[in-house]
């Protein structure tokens, strides 16, 4: 299965202007776009988060702080872009309070953060690799490339550089979300049990890290506690799907037939992916209906097939899910149904 993580990388990183801890920042602002954010509407108060967070690519002299004093810059204001500065963020740098990212490496890795072209995508990988061997980025360097891998359907190349990865930054969040939901797909898993449990073991920890960072994210700028919730919810959806792909392959390796306990536990997971947010994938309403055909639900695997089906209009899915709603109605006349 391959999935496209453009919008799980939005939901990660947020918006521009905002600076996630476990996201790739975005470059220092320039002097106009501060005078720019002292100008809107936001409060000041906020725009002093902003450019705590990403930065600013200028020193403070009399002439900018003239400017910005003209712009309706307070005292406390001020203080904030003094100590936004290259050079007070260097400093923090060195004495341990802080890593510094040049601005080139700040543009770089936002161009190939927003490169369609996985081909593209992926030279522009290896470009900053070659170019910036110790960059504290390159760890989401790696994310996008295998962000890009995935596009291509090239699963090795996926798990290849989300290790490297997670290597470099054990909780980045995007990586531990890619690496979850790859592990447990069946392409990865043609060795021996013992090969097999071991990549859903892995699958499994780096899903329950992920639930953990998901549910210790904070607020991004001006975000209200509703779209905090919103957003953790959307992201949640990720990990309890590859949960749910985690037990599904599971019960297929008891010896004496699918594992009934390890099928109940695909089920709550799925049915927890599903509900989360508010776009569900049609793939998970579709394992989801797998997991109920399994317990022998068929009522209730149909009603899962059949929204797998609507959510998968135009392909693949609709026509599996037709086709396994089909089988079902012919088992159902000849197996009791479950309740």
């Amino acid at each position: 299965m391959k999935r496209m993580l453009v919008a799980l990388i939005l939901l990660v990183l947020g918006s521009a202007s905002t600076l996630l801890a476990q996201g790739p920042p975005a470059p220092p602002l320039t002097e106009k776009e501060v005078i720019d954010l002292l100008k809107s509407k936001q409060p000041h108060q906020q725009s002093a988060q902003v450019i705590a967070q990403r930065g600013v690519d200028f020193e403070l002299t009399p002439d900018i702080e003239k400017k910005l004093r003209k712009a309706k810059a307070e005292d406390p204001f001020i203080a904030v872009i003094k100590q936004a500065g290259p050079s007070e963020r260097a400093a923090r740098a060195t004495s341990g309070g802080g890593s510094a990212v040049a601005p080139e490496e700040g543009r770089e890795i936002q161009a190939i953060e927003s490169e369609l072209d996985p081909d593209r995508a992926i030279q522009l990988v290896n470009a900053f690799e070659q170019k910036y061997p110790n960059s504290s980025m390159l760890t989401w360097a790696y994310t996008f490339a295998a962000n890009a891998y995935q596009q291509k359907g090239d699963i090795q190349h996926v798990v290849d550089y989300g290790e490297k990865s997670l290597k470099l930054k054990n909780d980045n969040l995007l990586s531990l979300l890619i690496m979850a939901s790859i592990l447990p797909q069946p392409q990865m898993l043609k060795g021996g049990d013992a090969d097999k449990e071991q990549k859903l073991n892995q699958a499994e920890a780096y899903a329950n890290q992920a639930l953990k960072l998901i549910d210790g994210l904070t607020k991004q700028g001006a975000e209200t506690d509703e779209a905090l919730q919103k957003r953790k919810a959307q992201l949640g959806r990720e990990p309890h799907a590859a949960l749910g792909m985690i037990h599904l392959q599971r019960s297929s390796l008891s010896l004496a037939g699918p594992d009934k306990d390890e099928l109940a536990k695909a089920e709550q997971e799925y049915q927890l992916a599903v509900t989360l947010g508010d776009r569900p994938n049609a793939q998970d309403y579709f394992r989801l209906g797998e997991a109920r055909s399994l317990l022998q639900k068929w009522d209730s695997a149909i009603e899962a097939f059949n929204k797998a089906a609507e959510l998968g209009q135009g392909t693949v899915i609709k026509t599996y899910a037709d086709q396994r709603i089909e089988e079902i109605n012919k088992k159902k006349a000849q197996t009791p149904a479950k309740p």
